[in-house]
């Protein structure tokens, strides 16, 4: 009698659902577990959405479903904080292997809101318009950016943006990444090492494959001549 109850209240259950998903989030796993057992109700697909963003829901549970979620609701997984970080980390990739097919429009939208790997695949992936919008992304960090930078197969294009780009380019980090890539552009180099610590000039002038013209503009710097006659 319960269970036939339950079935013919599920709209009841999608709004409170909706509700649970905004608000409240002291609803058990077992309960959500047997919500998700219920196919009239995992049918809708409000109710997928709140199943998979509730911090309760088990974890095999919430991973599955995240394979019916549309895109922008994949991202608003993502970001959610109450999210495991291995649900997040799916979302963030389930986003990404679509990148590809995705039109320019949808791709300038995941730059401005996605997450940090979302914004740092962006960032690789491009093209330009789109690499330029993800890098003013505020959830962009520079720990995820350095690993994108790390990749020697990065197109000279994109490496260019982040060359000049005016917040990025003035990262001690990120210069010195940009100083190891093979792509980086020659005319950005001497803006680049400036100020450099002599610690990372020496190490940059240790790589055996370091661009003669970048080798030559470290060994003028004057940080490091300054620091030899002493």
């Amino acid at each position: 009698m319960v269970e036939r109850a339950i079935e013919e209240h599920a709209d009841l259950v999608v709004e409170l659902l909706d509700a649970v998903q905004l608000e409240r989030k002291d609803l058990s796993g077992l309960l959500l577990e047997e919500i998700s057992k219920r196919k009239t109700w995992r049918a809708n697909y409000r109710v997928r959405l709140g199943l998979a963003a509730h911090p309760h829901t088990p974890r095999l549970i919430a991973m599955r479903l995240l394979r019916e979620l549309h895109l922008m609701d994949l991202v608003r997984v993502s970001l959610l904080p109450t999210s495991g970080m291995e649900l997040r980390r799916l979302a963030d990739e389930r986003v990404l292997t679509q990148l590809p097919q995705l039109p320019l429009g949808q791709k300038l939208m995941l730059a401005r809101r996605g997450s940090t790997r979302i914004a740092a695949g962006l960032v690789a992936h491009g093209p330009e318009q789109v690499t330029r919008v993800a890098l003013d992304n505020s959830f962009l960090t520079e720990s995820q950016l350095l690993k994108t930078l790390a990749k020697q197969s990065l197109p000279a294009r994109i490496v260019a943006v982040v060359a000049n780009h005016d917040k990025w380019s003035k990262r001690v980090n990120i210069r010195v990444a940009l100083l190891r890539h093979p792509h980086t552009p020659p005319d950005r180099v001497p803006a680049l090492v400036p100020g450099l610590p002599r610690r990372e000039i020496e190490d940059l002038l240790e790589l055996s494959r370091l661009p003669e013209n970048v080798r030559a503009h470290l060994r003028e710097e004057p940080t490091l001549r300054k620091n030899s006659d002493c």
